[in-house]
Protein backbone atom coordinates (compact mmCIF):
# COMPACT_ATOMS: atom_id res chain seq x y z
CA UNK A 1 0.00 0.00 0.00
CA UNK A 2 1.43 3.52 -1.14
CA UNK A 3 -0.02 6.91 -0.21
CA UNK A 4 -1.92 7.16 -2.69
CA UNK A 5 -4.14 4.21 -1.79
CA UNK A 6 -3.84 5.10 1.64
CA UNK A 7 -5.94 8.70 0.37
CA UNK A 8 -8.25 6.85 -1.02
CA UNK A 9 -8.76 4.23 1.13
CA UNK A 10 -9.50 7.00 3.90
CA UNK A 11 -11.56 9.02 1.29
CA UNK A 12 -13.93 5.80 1.01
CA UNK A 13 -14.33 5.85 4.80
CA UNK A 14 -15.41 9.93 4.76
CA UNK A 15 -17.81 8.90 1.86
CA UNK A 16 -19.20 5.80 3.67
CA UNK A 17 -17.96 3.04 1.50
CA UNK A 18 -15.55 1.17 4.19
CA UNK A 19 -15.91 0.65 7.92
CA UNK A 20 -13.84 2.71 10.08
CA UNK A 21 -12.88 -0.98 11.57
CA UNK A 22 -12.10 -2.13 8.33
CA UNK A 23 -10.03 0.96 7.33
CA UNK A 24 -7.82 0.45 10.52
CA UNK A 25 -7.36 -3.31 10.33
CA UNK A 26 -5.72 -2.95 6.74
CA UNK A 27 -3.58 0.27 8.31
CA UNK A 28 -2.46 -2.06 11.26
CA UNK A 29 -1.26 -4.92 9.09
CA UNK A 30 2.15 -6.18 9.96
CA UNK A 31 4.39 -3.02 8.24
CA UNK A 32 7.49 -5.65 8.41
CA UNK A 33 7.59 -9.56 7.20
CA UNK A 34 9.85 -11.46 8.11
CA UNK A 35 11.42 -14.51 5.89
CA UNK A 36 13.12 -17.33 7.30
CA UNK A 37 16.33 -15.27 9.10
CA UNK A 38 17.84 -13.79 6.04
CA UNK A 39 15.39 -10.65 5.74
CA UNK A 40 13.04 -8.72 6.99
CA UNK A 41 10.70 -6.98 4.10
CA UNK A 42 9.72 -3.43 4.44
CA UNK A 43 5.87 -3.61 3.47
CA UNK A 44 4.78 0.00 5.17
CA UNK A 45 8.05 2.19 2.78
CA UNK A 46 5.27 2.83 0.23
CA UNK A 47 3.29 4.54 2.75
CA UNK A 48 6.39 6.67 4.27
CA UNK A 49 8.17 7.94 1.44
CA UNK A 50 5.78 7.03 -1.55
CA UNK A 51 7.77 4.04 -3.06
CA UNK A 52 8.11 0.51 -2.05
CA UNK A 53 11.00 -1.48 -1.17
CA UNK A 54 13.20 -2.30 -4.14
CA UNK A 55 15.45 -5.54 -3.85
CA UNK A 56 18.97 -5.43 -4.38
CA UNK A 57 20.11 -8.80 -5.82
CA UNK A 58 23.98 -8.69 -5.58
CA UNK A 59 24.80 -10.78 -2.53
CA UNK A 60 21.55 -12.36 -2.84
CA UNK A 61 20.35 -15.79 -3.64
CA UNK A 62 18.28 -17.30 -6.43
CA UNK A 63 16.06 -18.17 -3.77
CA UNK A 64 16.37 -15.15 -1.58
CA UNK A 65 15.36 -13.10 -4.65
CA UNK A 66 12.18 -15.36 -4.92
CA UNK A 67 11.39 -15.16 -1.45
CA UNK A 68 11.56 -11.20 -0.84
CA UNK A 69 9.98 -11.05 -4.23
CA UNK A 70 6.94 -13.10 -3.08
CA UNK A 71 6.31 -11.71 0.37
CA UNK A 72 6.09 -8.35 -1.67
CA UNK A 73 3.41 -9.15 -4.04
CA UNK A 74 1.58 -11.02 -1.75
CA UNK A 75 1.15 -8.04 0.44
CA UNK A 76 -0.32 -6.23 -2.88
CA UNK A 77 2.91 -4.86 -4.38
CA UNK A 78 1.96 -4.96 -8.34
CA UNK A 79 5.78 -4.22 -9.41
CA UNK A 80 8.34 -4.94 -7.82
CA UNK A 81 11.94 -3.92 -8.91
CA UNK A 82 15.07 -6.03 -8.49
CA UNK A 83 18.45 -4.35 -9.45
CA UNK A 84 21.50 -6.34 -9.85
CA UNK A 85 20.56 -9.39 -10.48
CA UNK A 86 22.09 -11.98 -12.92
CA UNK A 87 20.78 -13.72 -15.53
CA UNK A 88 20.79 -17.23 -13.63
CA UNK A 89 18.73 -15.71 -10.80
CA UNK A 90 16.84 -14.01 -13.33
CA UNK A 91 15.60 -17.11 -15.05
CA UNK A 92 14.91 -18.60 -11.46
CA UNK A 93 12.61 -15.70 -10.31
CA UNK A 94 10.90 -15.82 -13.44
CA UNK A 95 10.03 -19.35 -13.54
CA UNK A 96 7.84 -18.16 -10.66
CA UNK A 97 6.39 -14.77 -11.40
CA UNK A 98 6.40 -12.73 -14.02
CA UNK A 99 9.65 -11.34 -14.56
CA UNK A 100 11.09 -8.70 -17.29
CA UNK A 101 14.64 -8.88 -17.52
CA UNK A 102 17.05 -6.28 -18.99
CA UNK A 103 20.49 -7.83 -19.02
CA UNK A 104 22.54 -4.28 -19.83
CA UNK A 105 21.47 -3.33 -16.84
CA UNK A 106 21.05 -6.44 -14.69
CA UNK A 107 17.83 -5.57 -13.57
CA UNK A 108 14.74 -7.52 -13.27
CA UNK A 109 11.03 -5.83 -13.63
CA UNK A 110 8.91 -8.23 -11.92
CA UNK A 111 4.67 -7.22 -13.08
CA UNK A 112 3.61 -4.77 -15.47
CA UNK A 113 5.07 -1.26 -15.89
CA UNK A 114 3.06 1.50 -14.35
CA UNK A 115 1.80 4.30 -16.17
CA UNK A 116 3.82 7.63 -16.14
CA UNK A 117 2.55 9.77 -13.29
CA UNK A 118 5.32 12.15 -13.83
CA UNK A 119 4.91 15.92 -14.59
CA UNK A 120 7.15 15.96 -17.06
CA UNK A 121 9.89 13.69 -19.11
CA UNK A 122 13.11 12.31 -17.39
CA UNK A 123 16.46 12.91 -19.97
CA UNK A 124 19.19 9.67 -19.65
CA UNK A 125 22.46 10.76 -21.65
CA UNK A 126 25.75 8.84 -21.53
CA UNK A 127 28.85 9.71 -22.65
CA UNK A 128 29.76 6.77 -24.46
CA UNK A 129 28.20 3.08 -25.15
CA UNK A 130 30.07 1.81 -22.76
CA UNK A 131 28.16 3.84 -19.97
CA UNK A 132 25.13 2.42 -21.04
CA UNK A 133 24.75 -0.66 -18.34
CA UNK A 134 24.59 2.33 -15.46
CA UNK A 135 22.27 4.65 -17.47
CA UNK A 136 20.14 1.40 -18.36
CA UNK A 137 19.38 0.91 -14.63
CA UNK A 138 18.60 4.76 -13.89
CA UNK A 139 16.06 4.45 -17.23
CA UNK A 140 14.51 1.32 -16.06
CA UNK A 141 14.28 2.60 -12.29
CA UNK A 142 12.51 5.77 -13.88
CA UNK A 143 10.10 3.94 -15.29
CA UNK A 144 9.38 1.75 -13.05
CA UNK A 145 8.68 4.59 -10.96
CA UNK A 146 6.31 6.06 -12.89
CA UNK A 147 8.09 8.15 -15.41
CA UNK A 148 8.52 9.29 -19.23
CA UNK A 149 12.12 8.33 -20.04
CA UNK A 150 14.03 9.51 -22.98
CA UNK A 151 17.34 7.45 -23.63
CA UNK A 152 20.17 9.28 -25.52
CA UNK A 153 23.15 7.43 -25.06
CA UNK A 154 26.81 7.93 -26.80
CA UNK A 155 26.50 11.83 -26.87
CA UNK A 156 29.77 12.75 -25.15
CA UNK A 157 31.97 15.67 -25.72
CA UNK A 158 34.71 13.94 -28.08
CA UNK A 159 31.78 14.62 -30.52
CA UNK A 160 30.07 17.80 -28.74
CA UNK A 161 27.77 17.44 -31.76
CA UNK A 162 26.03 14.84 -31.05
CA UNK A 163 24.59 16.25 -28.01
CA UNK A 164 23.85 19.56 -29.71
CA UNK A 165 21.49 18.03 -32.12
CA UNK A 166 19.01 16.84 -29.39
CA UNK A 167 18.97 20.60 -27.83
CA UNK A 168 15.10 19.71 -28.20
CA UNK A 169 14.70 17.45 -25.51
CA UNK A 170 17.50 18.82 -23.30
CA UNK A 171 15.88 22.31 -23.25
CA UNK A 172 12.52 19.93 -22.94
CA UNK A 173 13.71 17.92 -19.89
CA UNK A 174 12.44 18.29 -16.22
CA UNK A 175 15.28 16.36 -15.39
CA UNK A 176 18.28 14.83 -17.03
CA UNK A 177 20.31 12.12 -15.69
CA UNK A 178 23.78 12.59 -16.88
CA UNK A 179 26.08 9.26 -16.89
CA UNK A 180 29.86 9.64 -18.07
CA UNK A 181 33.07 7.58 -17.35
CA UNK A 182 36.47 8.80 -18.45
CA UNK A 183 36.93 12.54 -17.00
CA UNK A 184 33.26 12.74 -16.72
CA UNK A 185 32.37 16.21 -18.45
CA UNK A 186 29.10 15.02 -20.05
CA UNK A 187 27.14 16.74 -16.75
CA UNK A 188 29.17 19.76 -16.77
CA UNK A 189 28.47 20.22 -20.47
CA UNK A 190 24.83 19.41 -20.33
CA UNK A 191 23.92 21.37 -16.70
CA UNK A 192 25.68 24.56 -19.07
CA UNK A 193 22.56 24.17 -21.13
CA UNK A 194 19.95 22.91 -19.45
CA UNK A 195 17.25 24.92 -17.24
CA UNK A 196 16.59 22.03 -15.13
CA UNK A 197 18.05 19.43 -12.61
CA UNK A 198 20.98 17.74 -14.16
CA UNK A 199 22.01 14.37 -11.81
CA UNK A 200 25.45 13.18 -12.38
CA UNK A 201 26.22 10.03 -12.49
CA UNK A 202 30.08 8.91 -12.83
CA UNK A 203 30.99 5.44 -13.70
CA UNK A 204 34.06 3.20 -13.37
CA UNK A 205 34.72 3.39 -17.31
CA UNK A 206 38.07 4.37 -18.59
CA UNK A 207 41.95 3.41 -18.30
CA UNK A 208 44.22 3.55 -15.18
CA UNK A 209 43.93 6.77 -14.03
CA UNK A 210 39.98 6.89 -14.32
CA UNK A 211 40.88 5.16 -11.29
CA UNK A 212 37.78 2.77 -11.31
CA UNK A 213 35.55 5.97 -11.60
CA UNK A 214 36.84 8.50 -8.94
CA UNK A 215 38.83 10.66 -11.95
CA UNK A 216 35.06 11.36 -13.12
CA UNK A 217 33.27 11.69 -9.76
CA UNK A 218 35.72 14.08 -8.81
CA UNK A 219 35.47 16.02 -11.94
CA UNK A 220 31.57 15.98 -11.34
CA UNK A 221 32.18 17.36 -7.98
CA UNK A 222 34.28 19.99 -9.04
CA UNK A 223 31.34 21.03 -12.55
CA UNK A 224 31.64 25.01 -12.72
CA UNK A 225 27.68 24.59 -13.94
CA UNK A 226 25.23 25.19 -11.95
CA UNK A 227 22.12 22.41 -11.08
CA UNK A 228 24.37 19.89 -10.72
CA UNK A 229 24.23 17.20 -8.10
CA UNK A 230 26.34 14.03 -7.57
CA UNK A 231 25.36 10.16 -7.15
CA UNK A 232 28.13 7.48 -6.25
CA UNK A 233 30.25 5.33 -8.70
CA UNK A 234 27.91 3.38 -11.11
CA UNK A 235 24.95 4.06 -8.81
CA UNK A 236 22.39 4.45 -11.63
CA UNK A 237 19.42 3.25 -9.55
CA UNK A 238 20.10 6.07 -6.47
CA UNK A 239 20.17 8.70 -9.95
CA UNK A 240 16.98 7.30 -11.42
CA UNK A 241 14.87 7.40 -7.84
CA UNK A 242 16.00 11.13 -7.53
CA UNK A 243 14.98 12.05 -11.02
CA UNK A 244 11.64 10.25 -10.44
CA UNK A 245 11.27 12.11 -6.86
CA UNK A 246 12.18 15.60 -8.79
CA UNK A 247 9.52 14.64 -11.47
CA UNK A 248 7.05 14.07 -9.08
CA UNK A 249 7.38 17.63 -7.64
CA UNK A 250 4.34 19.78 -8.06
Amino acid sequence: MDKTEVTALLRNVAEGKVTPEDAALKLKMQPIQEIGEYAKVDLHRGIRQGVPEVIYGAGKTKEQILGIAEAMRESGQETVLVTRISQEAADYVGAALPLSYNAQSKTGVIGPLPKPTGKGRVVVATGGTSDIPVAEEAAVTAEVLGNEVLRLYDVGVSGIHRLLSHMDAIMSARVIVAVAGMEGALPSVIGGLADCPVIAVPTSVGYGASLGGIAALLSMLNSCASGVSVVNIDNGFGAGYMASMINHLD
